[in-house]
């Protein structure tokens, strides 16, 4: 019996994974530097956005075999929905108990945990672009201040790093995720994005 291989092809779910990076961290950002007030309208895209587009893209990298931008995409998704579960419980959607017995150093730890996967994810994205390798670097220094804030060290001064720092995310996700859209749809470097260092891979 003839036996057939058949390869399903799939567009590169990249874009849509940089875009919805790209919204959340600026809408968080924003309220992070006091241009808006509140986490209750950062929700929304923080599920929708921040989580659903780049689980979308995770599951889709995955069927490329694609086990960086899985990694990237997949944990980087689960964590804007523990964020919006924190901010719905500091909102005390969840009822004054959870929200008085919060603690915010367990937010430090869990910081601590993504600032290094975020480690790991920069050293893997010396091979990928050098917009991308500057988005992680970037990331890293948001958990840096995140982590060090929710300690209660240098408060202040570490909050203003993590907002600048989720700013500049945002900045370089929105042209990450238009270079990745026009490079595709023009079949053609439209907008460039750095090719790799060259480092682990000759």
């Amino acid at each position: 019996m003839e036996q057939r291989e058949v390869k399903v092809a799939t567009a590169d779910p990249s874009a849509l994974g940089l875009f919805g990076l790209a919204i959340v961290t600026l809408v968080a950002a924003s309220q992070k530097l006091g241009i808006t007030s509140g986490t209750s309208l950062v929700i929304p895209w923080a599920i929708f956005l921040g989580s659903f587009a780049q689980l979308f893209a995770c599951v889709n990298d995955a069927k490329k075999l694609n086990v960086f931008g899985t990694t990237a995409f997949g944990g980087y998704g689960l964590f804007w929905l523990g964020v919006a579960m924190t901010w719905l419980i500091q909102n005390g959607v969840f009822g004054d108990a959870m929200k008085m017995t919060a603690d915010s150093t367990q937010l430090g730890v869990a910081f601590l945990g993504y600032l290094i996967f975020t480690i790991f994810m920069t050293i893997g994205a010396l091979e990928t672009t050098k917009v991308l390798f500057a988005i992680f670097v970037l990331i890293d220094f948001l958990f840096l201040g995140l982590m060090l804030s929710s300690f209660g060290i240098a408060t202040h001064a570490m909050h203003e790093l993590a907002a600048y720092s989720e700013l500049g995310i945002s900045i370089l996700s929105f042209y990450a995720f238009g270079a990745s859209v026009l490079n595709a749809h023009f079949g053609r470097v439209f907008l460039p994005l750095g090719k790799p260092f060259g480092i682990f891979k000759k």
